[in-house]
């Protein structure tokens, strides 16, 4: 079945980085486009940034332009979000998403907290 393992939050102070992991199984990750939502506490869920099968292409949300990079390796089957500049707003549980064959699926999210 499709599995989806988010690692790499914590806690980190404004104008720190994190580095999000999403290792992915039981399906051919290569194939299919993936991507990273967040909800933060009291709100609802808000996309954050995808990314191409091959990876030629990415995209992101307003709020993380500039400041966050998506990146995968099909080799390990994993997705990675790279996230510098952090802010209090990004404060949220984030999680890895995959669309395959029109349903989502979602992994269990991993908290990300800026605090000084």
């Amino acid at each position: 079945q499709v599995q989806l393992v988010e690692s790499g939050g914590g806690l980190a102070q404004p104008g720190g980085s994190l580095r999000l992991s999403c290792t992915a199984s039981g399906f051919t990750f290569s194939e299919y486009a993936m991507s990273w939502a967040r909800q933060a506490p009291g709100k609802g869920l808000e996309w954050v940034s995808g990314i191409y099968s091959d990876g030629t292409d990415t995209y992101y949300a307003n709020s993380v332009k500039g400041r966050f990079t998506i990146s995968r390796d099909n080799a390990k089957n994993t997705l990675y979000l790279q996230m510098n500049s952090l802010k209090p707003e990004d404060t949220a549980l984030y999680y890895c998403n995959a669309n395959i064959l029109s349903r989502n699926y979602w992994g269990q999210g991993t908290q990300v907290t800026v605090s000084s």
